[in-house]
């Protein structure tokens, strides 16, 4: 899972990107060309607990990987900010599953804002809109590239052609519109026809409001009102000082805990951002225990046992025979894959069976 960091010139997304890494890319640049990238351990404590029921040579946490990329340049007529980019910068923000859009939400006198004055639902249509005009910029390419050249072909390529020219044309009136391709409420055949342009609009957004120490009081409010203005689909919208927290992962784990209470804040923002980030891709997570490894697998919510197999290796899926399945809570109240099988919790299911969140799947196949 890969999630680009997204904000205007300002907004304190590379000290997002420090925060949630544990980094220390520079910061300040104000929109540099710095492309900063980190892998980070995603928290589950499930893991531990398992770990001291089989005792396992090793622990492997689930990761995401996080780009932090510099703004995009603000378009004028005549060209596409975002399209100046550096090819790197502009594929890689393609390539992610999701964006997380930090939008400023601090007021510091010594970091001005760029256009004079902090206005989080301002920056945050600001910077949507530079993604639909990239867009927009792309669909209209293909749209004069299919009407010079689409009409050619086998009967089979022109039906397509066509096919996607409807898509296109739906698209390119909502993109005129403002509205984002995530709202269009494509079927699956639409989605399936576009699925080689990854669209920037197209993608799940996680809006960071970055606040201020001074601001952890109204966050809750803040986060409301621009949840209230902000109503698009696979989307969600929370707060976070991202300065603090980066001060609070430098401390001792006693001393955290004082500041957060001084301050506070109810839990960590690094757990809840990747949570979050979770939630709106649709995942969840299966664990496999056993005397060499406790490991999580991320996977979609609604994945079949087979799909759950072919996640951990392909050769799973292929000579998939079962699943031994039983539910996190069960195993750990029980001590042991033996005594949950002596207590009927270890189940057998199919290939067709839908994986839950804390299963632990032992998977059984034919070589």
């Amino acid at each position: 899972m890969q999630i680009a960091i997204v904000g205007l010139a300002g907004s304190g997304k590379t000290t997002v990107f420090n925060t949630l890494t544990r980094g220390h890319a520079e910061t300040g640049g104000f929109g540099g060309l710095t492309l900063n990238v980190g892998v980070v351990k995603v928290p589950d404590e499930r893991l531990d607990r398992l770990a001291a029921i089989f005792r396992p040579k090793k622990i492997v946490q689930a990761d995401v990987t996080y780009v932090d990329l510099p703004a995009p340049p603000a378009s004028s007529e005549g060209r596409v900010g975002t399209e100046e980019l550096p090819a790197e910068h502009l594929a890689r923000l393609r390539d992610s599953d999701a964006l997380l859009h930090v939008v400023r939400a601090f007021d510091d006198p010594s970091v001005p804002h760029p256009s004079g004055s902090v206005d989080p639902a301002r920056d945050l249509e600001n910077l949507d809109l530079e993604f639909i005009l990239a867009d927009l910029s792309m669909v209209d390419r293909r749209l004069e590239r299919l009407a010079s050249s689409g009409r050619h072909g086998t009967p089979a390529e022109r039906e397509s052609n066509e096919r996607e020219e409807v898509v296109l044309r739906k698209l390119k009136a909502a993109l005129e519109a403002g509205t984002p391709i995530r709202d269009t409420g494509l079927d699956a055949d639409e989605t399936k026809a576009i699925r080689g342009f990854r669209f920037l609009s197209e993608k799940p957004v996680l809006v960071l409001l970055n606040i201020g120490e001074r601001e952890i009081p109204g966050a809750p409010a803040l986060v409301e009102r621009i949840r209230g203005t902000y109503q698009h689909a696979h989307a969600l919208v929370e707060a976070l000082s991202a300065k603090i927290e980066m001060e609070l992962g430098e401390l001792e784990p006693d001393e955290a805990a004082i500041f957060m209470e001084e301050l506070g804040i109810a839990e960590s923002g690094l757990g809840r951002v990747i949570a979050l980030s979770y939630q709106l891709l649709g995942l969840i997570s299966f664990l496999t225990a056993g005397p060499d490894e406790v490991r999580a697998w991320p996977i979609p919510d609604g994945s079949s046992a087979v799909e759950a197999a072919g996640a951990i290796h392909t050769d799973l899926a292929k000579g998939f025979i079962r699943a031994e399945t039983v539910a996190y809570e069960d195993l750990l109240h029980l001590g042991s894959m033996a005594e949950a099988r002596r207590a009927g919790r270890l189940r057998s299911e199919g290939r067709t069976y839908r994986v839950r969140d804390g299963d632990v799947l032992e998977i059984l196949f034919s070589r």
